[in-house]
């Protein structure tokens, strides 16, 4: 599909999906973007491997999974900065990921395996500009 047709939520989601995948090699589930203010929250849903997902059960693997999360999320996040900055027209200020396995706060990975991603933008956009087509819901774009 070409991106053009894409809302910019569905753009974020791809770039983010195809992010994922580069880094880990291994894709996540499914994508939801969701653009408030100036806060872009991601939220990557089955993005642990097997693997970490069995790290994750107990207290020492979980450490060991949230610290190659946020070191590999920090040590990558310059394309993906400027992929987000790309499609959205506005920079990015900010950008954290954290892992919180049982309550879902503000996270990188939960024990299901979900990721949440967020950037702080410089400036907000419209629904209308943010949404592309009113007939598209943005808040699912995976």
């Amino acid at each position: 599909m070409n991106d053009s047709r894409l809302t910019m939520a569905e753009q974020v989601a791809r770039a983010v999906r195809d992010f994922q995948q580069q880094r880990t090699g291994h894709a996540p589930e499914s994508v939801t973007v969701v653009l408030s203010e100036d806060t872009l929250v991601v939220t990557l849903n089955g993005a642990l491997t097997p693997a970490e997902k069995a790290l994750f059960r107990t207290p020492k693997g979980a450490t060991q999974v949230r610290e190659f999360h946020r070191e590999l999320f920090q040590n990558s996040l310059a394309p993906l900065r400027e992929e987000i900055e790309r499609i959205t027209g506005i920079a990015v200020h900010e950008a954290t990921a954290e892992i919180e396995p049982s309550t879902g706060a503000v996270v990188q990975v939960f024990t299901t395996g979900t990721m949440v991603q967020v950037f702080q933008m410089a400036g907000g956009l419209s629904a209308e500009v943010w949404d592309g087509a009113p007939d598209k819901p943005a808040d699912n774009a995976g």
